[in-house]
């Protein structure tokens, strides 16, 4: 029996928390998980409220708040044995401190000098002020670091911004002498107390913390126990492998990003359960003749890959579950002829089908591009958008709503409350990222349980694909229809710009077509129009024999489809444009895709600009200009899309670069964030983690076994609202 008082100790707070756990010992209430912090010992609200600010406020919390680095402290050197070009560690006694100004004030250094019975060295930190009132003569100071020698006169080695960790004397081997964990920081919070108290936490916690994995999984991948990953993750043992503590890649890592992707992939097993197992939904067939026809009307053949992807559709279709599932392929690759042989299947049964598309320039194009083939075949289509006149939109909406329009695409108007279809059959959505979880939803309601396919051009990496849509079923399209030559992308800097203007002309006097984006500025939509409105300018005096047109956001829906238009023709010589051209536009006698200012975008942008190139059988060019300054991450992304035409290879690049929550601009909701795994280190752990939780759900769908506890429980805590809809879907 462990009684509460052991837990928060004696101090004013117990009392306080003794109303959150009416039964006085732990044995019966179980392992506190969701216990605040501020009422541990040694922590109270002050602390707490310092701890928030890096996202800690329950125990769980503070367990799961890993060291993002470690050091090795096992031997520390003397100064006068330090290596010059070395990372080293001192510990040292400080001698003075001093606040240097340079000329004019354009930069403050402090100094401090600490010695140890071999020596002296110097430590520097600049333009940071407030670092003078941090040290005090005659402080001992650990101090990590590059040792350098001393480039701004005086004498001896010294230090540039190096780590630094005040020391008690006789200090504890907590700090030092072994390998120690390095915390994330925050104003009134230092790594070392952090460390101290976690100690002091896992001190009175580690022997209570229980499993969450059944046994037959922890033996089955050898995982170590949770407890003893959880110490060891902060307080690793003589002899632990730094490397591998530091990559993220030791045994108590892997234990607890099983866990994370386990929990993870649960979640996701029990949506994809409800929305299909538990729901009958409508079976299609798919053997009738309108697909057959449409393929005597294409003037080619499927490639192998559209064909798999074909028959991984059907098969959902057939079935008498709703079909959930996301098909990916790279800029060009032919999906939203797959997409349109989906939509006949469901013509066919007497059902309707939906297209929504983020941009009304991309819904244009659908529009225009389908319509033919859907004439032929006899059925209708209409085209659906916020800014259509009130008769125009009327007339469509009375259509749709007594079944007279087979197919309707259109933009977020398609889930205004007014739109009502007489059977909806099947909702397809393209660009699925621009959209929002709930918007998808508000189309899927417009029908009874209809087949979802939701479509994407920006290849996602398979890790981010199985986290953020594991609960769908996953088509890719992974080659390109013959003919299509790779577009040559070039990187071009402002100096360049008269070349760039040379090769440009060299295309356009061979009758080609091109375009010249002008990217987003401060996410300023005037700023974005001025900058493109000055360009065409500037383009008309540079190019005055050639056709030059403008087109953005801000236009009328007739004034840019009048554009797209003349632009097909082959009226407009050279297109203007904001980065509203990045999906949709297929102008095959365009080979030409000029882009300013390219470091303020993303590869997965980049990459769809360039996309719209390419699409005929002529030789196609990519020229990217950058601006100074540019980040080391942004030499990173211009460099990989000059060296690959690959979107998928460029997906795994921009991963890597910018970080799954930011891969496309918003993070998705209702699924819980990852604090100690990474989809870029992690993969394999969470392919094994996926299969393992799939297979788990499969048996116990409802985690009411006993082994299964565990797991429900926490769940719940990570889940939260979430898991409350699951369990009522």
């Amino acid at each position: 029996m462990l009684p509460l008082i052991a837990l928060i100790g004696k101090g004013k707070y117990a009392k306080k928390y003794a109303k959150f756990m009416p039964i006085q010992n732990i044995e019966n209430t179980g392992f506190q998980w969701c216990l605040p912090i501020q009422y541990l010992k040694g922590f109270g609200p002050r602390r707490a409220i310092l701890f928030k600010k890096l996202g800690v406020e329950t125990i769980e919390d503070l367990l799961y708040f890993i060291p993002y680095r470690y050091e090795d402290r096992t031997v520390l050197k003397k100064i006068g044995h330090l290596q010059v070009g070395e990372d080293q560690t001192i510990l040292a006694e400080i001698k003075t401190v001093s606040l240097i100004e340079t000329p004019r004030k354009r930069m403050k250094i402090v100094t401090i000098a600490a010695s140890d019975e071999t020596g002296i060295i110097h430590a520097k930190w600049f333009n940071q002020p407030y670092m003078k009132e941090v040290f005090k003569k005659g402080e001992q100071v650990m101090l990590s670091g590059k040792v350098r020698e001393n480039l701004y006169g005086g004498y001896g080695l010294e230090m540039e911004n190096p780590q630094y960790e005040k020391m008690e004397k006789d200090e504890p081997s907590l700090h030092m002498g072994c390998i120690v964990p390095i915390y994330h920081e925050t104003k009134g919070l230092t790594s070392r107390q952090i460390r101290s108290l976690m100690r002091q936490t896992l001190d009175q916690y580690a022997f209570r913390i229980p499993e969450i994995l059944p046994g037959s999984v922890i033996s089955n991948h050898h995982l170590s126990p949770l407890r003893e990953a959880i110490v060891e993750i902060h307080f690793p043992s003589k002899g632990a492998d730094l490397s591998l503590l530091n990559s993220g890649k030791s045994l108590a890592h892997h234990r607890l990003c099983f866990d994370e992707f386990f929990l993870l992939q649960i979640g996701l097993a029990i949506r994809k359960r409800n929305a299909t197992e538990k729901k009958i939904g409508i079976a299609f067939t798919t053997t009738g003749p309108l697909t057959q026809q449409l393929r005597t009307l294409l003037p080619f053949k499927l490639t192998d890959a559209q064909e798999r992807v074909l028959s991984e559709i059907k098969k959902d279709m057939a079935s008498p579950y709703p079909m959930n599932r996301l098909l990916q392929g790279d800029v060009g690759s032919g999906k939203t002829l797959v997409a349109l042989m989906a939509i006949l299947i469901a013509i066919e049964n007497g059902y309707q089908a939906a297209l929504m598309a983020p941009t009304e320039i991309l819904a244009g194009q659908h529009y225009l591009s389908l319509m033919d083939y859907l004439k032929t075949l006899g059925k209708t289509v209409a085209l659906l958008t916020s800014d259509m006149k009130k008769r125009e939109k009327d007339d469509i909406l009375r259509k749709v709503e007594s079944g007279k329009t087979d197919l309707v695409i259109g933009t977020h108007a398609l889930i205004q409350k007014d739109v009502r279809f007489r059977k909806l059959g099947l909702a397809v959505v393209d660009e699925q990222h621009k959209f929002g979880v709930l918007q998808r939803a508000e189309l899927i309601q417009k029908g009874y349980r209809p087949d979802i396919l939701i479509m994407t051009a920006t290849p996602i990496p398979r890790t981010l694909a199985l986290t953020l849509y594991g609960d769908l079923n996953l088509s890719t399209i992974d080659a390109l229809p013959p003919g299509r030559s790779p577009i040559q992308t070039s990187l071009f800097y402002e100096k360049q710009r008269k070349q760039i203007y040379q090769l440009l002309e060299n295309e356009l006097a061979k009758g080609r077509q091109a375009y010249v984006v002008c990217p987003l500025v401060e996410e300023s939509e005037k700023i974005d129009l001025k900058a493109a409105v000055t360009m065409s300018t500037l383009l008309k005096e540079t190019f005055p024999n050639r056709r030059i047109d403008l087109i953005h956001g801000r236009l009328k829906r007739e004034e840019k489809t009048a554009i797209m238009d003349r632009l097909k023709k082959g009226l407009i010589d050279l297109l203007v444009a904001t980065t509203v051209v990045e999906v949709g536009i297929d102008v095959p006698n365009a080979t030409v895709m000029l882009i300013e200012h390219v470091e303020r975008l993303g590869l997965a942008q980049l990459h769809q600009l360039r996309g719209r190139v390419g699409r005929g059988a002529e030789k196609s060019y990519c020229f990217l200009i950058a601006g100074y300054p540019i980040s080391q991450d942004g030499k990173r992304r211009l460099e990989a899309m000059v060296k690959s035409n690959d979107g998928f290879y460029l997906s795994e690049v921009d991963l890597k670069i910018r970080g799954p929550g930011d891969f496309f601009g918003t993070r998705q909701s209702g699924i819980p964030e990852l604090k100690v795994a990474s989809l870029v280190r992690d993969a394999a752990i969470l392919e094994s983690a996926r299969r393992e939780a799939f297979e788990w759900i499969q048996r116990d769908p409802a985690l009411s076994n006993q082994e299964s506890l565990p797991i429900r429980s926490s769940m719940e805590r990570k889940w939260k609202a979430e898991w409350a809809c699951l369990q009522t879907e």
